[in-house]
């Protein structure tokens, strides 16, 4: 019997998770800290395996290490990822190329790759979602989603909206590092 329900939970789903894939998931989990607490994001290289390759390799380096959150929109986003802090900036790593799907949408807590007008222009900038926003879907890369922590997130320094979002004496990510 207890064979028997072993296959049917199977079956149906309710041990979806093999070991292998939760080693995966930690490998592609990553802890943001902010003085507000830290938050937990679950990459998702299923749906752009080339930039959380590089979200990967910059965490790695230590690159977002102390990087301002320079644009944050009270209701919309909080953007991260520019060591200059204006908004222009990126690694030394090469652009990506768009990894857009539309199997995933912008809600909140979902991790995207901010990008100039140019498709094609994704680096080390990336934002998170503080409420859905569905003119974004299918335009922007999705890279993760927040999992747990987004009360921090929520408590990130707002910028001024008459300048596009724009945070003078911005929040900072204190650290992030790879779970794994």
């Amino acid at each position: 019997m207890l064979r028997f329900l072993s296959a049917l939970a199977v079956m149906i789903g309710l041990f979806a998770v093999t070991p292998a894939q939760a080693a995966q998931a930690d490998a592609n989990t990553v802890y943001l800290d902010t003085q507000y607490g830290r938050a937990t994001i679950k990459l998702r290289p299923d749906l752009a395996p080339k930039h959380v390759e590089q979200i990967k390799a910059l965490v790695k380096r230590g690159f977002y290490n102390g990087v301002v959150f320079h644009r944050v929109i009270e209701g919309f986003m909080a953007q991260t990822g520019d060591p200059t802090g204006t908004g222009t900036g990126g690694s030394d790593l090469p652009d990506l190329k768009a990894e857009f799907t539309n199997k995933a949408k912008f809600v909140r807590g979902v991790v995207g790759m901010a990008r100039s007008s140019d498709p094609n222009s994704a680096n080390s900038q990336f934002f998170i979602m503080y409420a859905p926003q569905a003119s974004l879907d299918g335009q922007y890369t999705i890279v993760g989603e927040v999992v747990s922590g987004m009360e921090a997130i929520d408590k990130i320094k707002k910028g001024d909206a008459s300048d596009n979002g724009m945070v003078s004496n911005p929040d900072k990510i204190i650290k992030m590092q790879l779970a794994k």
